[in-house]
């Protein structure tokens, strides 16, 4: 960490640049994500006074929008000072006045952890032969994604086809949120799906979603960003075609986005059952 006073000394853009990796630090620390050797370690002043100085030393900018100052003014006198948010308040504010927008990889979000009794051995619970087969997705944020919402919405399994992007990769990791390594998965060919399980696939031109009668238990097939699901996935889904009604002018889903709806008609329909 930099000291408030040698942060404060620095000019223009360059004591922005510092003050934004400062805050991103700092949020890492205060959700418990810091990575190992980068921990909050500034001997002469807790952490939430460093970072209160920190955030008066934005306030003097003067590039600061009044509306920008006004929200870190609040934050910084509030009664009970929410530290976290007011890190990363400071920090966007920052980035816009320097003309830099985080991606969502850069996003510094903690997953959520359940509250274990001392000795417990952690378990997923899903709902046991949901399972999603993601055909050549090419974004590894996409794929991310669908392995966040698989996780979160209780899938047993992710398939991946071979032409998919490495989950492994660390855009995949980052969007993931630690969901690949929770969720199980394995890279497959369509001929080699379980063929004890129903196929069907979410693509444009079939049930809308609020009447598809989904399965018990079956592969959801979700196709490429910009292609759709192929057809020989659609030869594949013996069960059906399920879609999303919907009306805009471009009448366009973000694959992740539509997964995530899928994933919420489907275990709706089971939990109704």
């Amino acid at each position: 960490m930099i000291t408030p006073d040698k942060l404060a000394a620095l000019n223009g853009g360059h004591r922005r640049r510092k003050l934004a990796l400062c805050f991103g630090s700092l949020e890492r620390d205060i959700a418990g994500i810091a990575e190992k050797g980068h921990e909050y370690s500034y001997p002469s002043l807790s952490r939430t006074e460093y970072s209160k100085k920190l955030i008066s030393i934005v306030l003097t900018d003067p590039q600061l929008p009044e509306e920008a100052k006004t929200e870190l003014e609040t934050l910084l006198y509030a009664q009970v000072f929410d530290e976290r948010r007011a890190c990363n308040c400071a920090r966007n504010h920052l980035l816009k006045i320097i003309g830099s927008f985080p991606a969502e990889w850069d996003l510094v979000i903690a997953p959520h952890k359940e509250q274990k009794q001392e000795g417990q051995i952690e378990k997923r619970n899903f709902f046991p032969g949901l399972c999603v087969y993601a055909e050549d997705i090419r974004s590894p944020f996409n794929l991310g994604s669908i392995f966040r919402t698989a996780e979160a919405m209780g899938a047993e399994k992710v398939y991946i086809s071979p032409f998919c992007t490495d989950p492994l990769h660390p855009r995949a990791l980052r969007s993931a949120m630690g969901c690949i390594e929770t969720m199980p998965w394995e890279r497959l060919s369509l001929d080699d799906l379980p063929g004890n399980l129903p196929v069907f696939v979410l693509e444009t031109g079939g049930t809308p979603i609020e009447l598809f009668d989904f399965p018990k238990t079956g592969i959801v097939i979700v196709g490429s960003e910009e292609l759709g699901v192929s057809p020989q996935a659609l030869e594949k889904a013996s069960y059906g075609r399920v879609t999303i009604p919907m009306t805009g002018i471009k009448a366009s889903l973000n694959v992740g986005v539509a997964y995530g709806i899928l994933m919420q008609a489907w275990t709706a329909y089971l939990q109704s059952s």
